[in-house]
């Protein structure tokens, strides 16, 4: 097996949104934001080598909106998820696999491209990945949510036979070193993925913890449709991520790819700072 950090570019969010309850003369030390109080997140996708299979962790936000959708979010930056994986010797045809953690359209945009006037998916060979329950949750939006399942990122996939579930059963195998745990404070039945390599084990974060700076417990998006839930859920990970030394990969922190965990007076905190290749 080997895994590689696909960089699909920047975009911004509100800083409030992002931090919930914690005052921005705290959460602006780590996420220092611009004069509209917006503040810079990765779009940083895992690509798996894993025998003949070639899987690809989420798709970032794509390109096939219209210019009024993405000046609400700033993109910028050079990098690409067709470049990114240029720079590795592969195509998007080449992708066997792409596992959906949810379907918030910064995860799951890129999943489909227009062709004239079809939506069709941006990897014809691949098997699609998603669980029933966050499906549904996402074909049915709630009014908190509605804005970020958007159904031209959503429907094309079922519609083009390539879509499959996941049983949704906590530590449910994709594949040998490839296990799924299932979070819900964030959405409904997110999926993160956990991987056995070289020894370690990483956890694909996605919006459990989008970033470093969402360590401290406390630290919840205001995206989160269950909070408390997700104070549980991040509570439980790191407690068990420092415990067994896992390593953090993360989709949305602007500079730090992976991190440790360590305990200190504060609570649990980064520990060593590094990128993926360096494991």
């Amino acid at each position: 097996m080997k895994l590689h950090t696909i960089n699909t570019g920047y975009f911004k969010l509100d800083g409030g949104a992002m931090f919930g309850v914690v005052p921005k003369s705290i959460w602006q030390r780590t996420n220092p934001a611009d004069g509209n109080n917006l503040c810079t997140w990765a779009m940083r996708l895992l690509l798996i080598e894993d025998g003949n299979r070639l899987v690809l962790i989420d798709t970032g936000i794509g390109n096939k909106q219209d210019d009024r959708f993405f000046s609400h979010y700033y993109l910028h930056g050079n990098d690409t998820l067709s470049s990114s994986l240029q720079n590795l010797g592969f195509d998007k045809d080449d992708i066997t696999d792409v596992f959906l953690t949810h379907f918030h359209f910064d995860h799951c945009g890129g999943a489909i491209e227009r062709k004239g006037e079809q939506l069709v998916p941006a990897f014809k060979n691949a098997t699609f990945w998603s669980n029933e329950d966050h499906w549904n949750w996402a074909v049915q939006p709630n009014d908190r949510e509605r804005a970020s399942f958007l159904k031209e990122n959503i429907l094309p996939i079922k519609e083009s036979g390539q879509l499959k579930f996941i049983q949704h059963s906590e530590g449910i195998e994709f594949s040998p070193d490839f296990k799924i745990r299932f979070v819900s404070g964030h959405t409904d039945a997110m999926m993160l993925p956990q991987i056995s390599y070289k020894g370690k084990t990483i956890v694909y974060c996605a919006d459990l913890l989008p970033s470093v700076g969402h360590l401290p417990i406390p630290y919840v998006m205001a995206y989160d449709t269950r909070p408390l839930e997700s104070l549980k859920e991040k509570k439980a990970f790191v407690e068990e991520a420092v415990a067994n030394d896992y390593i953090l990969f993360f989709e949305h922190d602007p500079l730090t790819e992976c991190c440790t965990l360590q305990q200190t007076e504060k609570g649990i905190r980064a520990k060593e700072l590094f990128k993926l290749e360096d494991i």
